[in-house]
């Protein structure tokens, strides 16, 4: 199954480009040429990632995108696509997981993809495992347990004495 990767960018250049090189590297790729068609995408189709330019109609377009993929029920993995790059808090505050900064070349660009698709799904796949339980006795062991009795430890009983009747006494008199 191809991996499916969403990309949005108001630079029809580097959509078809980005497209292209993807599609050739075997992925199934979506574009949207603005923020608003992006979010209509995320909420239409499932996506193994989204890539988003930062600066598109608004200074927060890009935000807005990264915003809707982290409200998809289906979790991808998401990049931010910027030729102004920013700081390490802020694109990870604004719930990216990586930044490409453009122009790229195309080798490190797939590289970068491939690595975080495997860390997202790795980490996925940890979200998606439960919870481990703690085991329990085998039922051989614990009925074997149950069946074997326990040592009664002897009580020290003292010794008696014997009893006179009344009756003896009186007579003795």
């Amino acid at each position: 199954m191809k991996r499916r990767i969403l990309l949005v960018d108001d630079e029809v250049a580097v959509l078809l480009t980005l497209k292209a090189v993807l599609e050739i590297s075997g992925f199934d790729v979506d574009t949207a040429a603005s923020a608003r068609e992006g979010k209509h995408k995320l909420r239409a189709h499932e996506y193994h990632m989204v890539i988003t330019d930062m600066r598109m109609e608004s200074d927060e377009a890009g935000a807005e995108v990264i915003t809707a993929a982290r409200t998809a029920s289906y979790h991808p993995a998401v990049a931010l696509l910027t030729a102004f790059p920013v700081s390490e808090e802020d694109w990870q505050s604004m719930g990216a997981d990586k930044m490409l900064v453009k122009p790229m070349h195309t080798r490190i660009l797939l590289e970068q993809i491939e690595k975080l698709l495997a860390s997202h799904e790795a980490k996925l796949s940890i979200w998606s495992q439960p919870a481990p339980v703690a085991k329990k006795p085998a039922a051989k062991k614990v009925a074997a347990k149950r069946a074997t009795p326990k040592p009664v430890a002897k009580k020290s009983v003292p010794a008696k004495r014997p009893v006179k009747k009344a009756g003896a006494r009186a007579k003795k008199k």
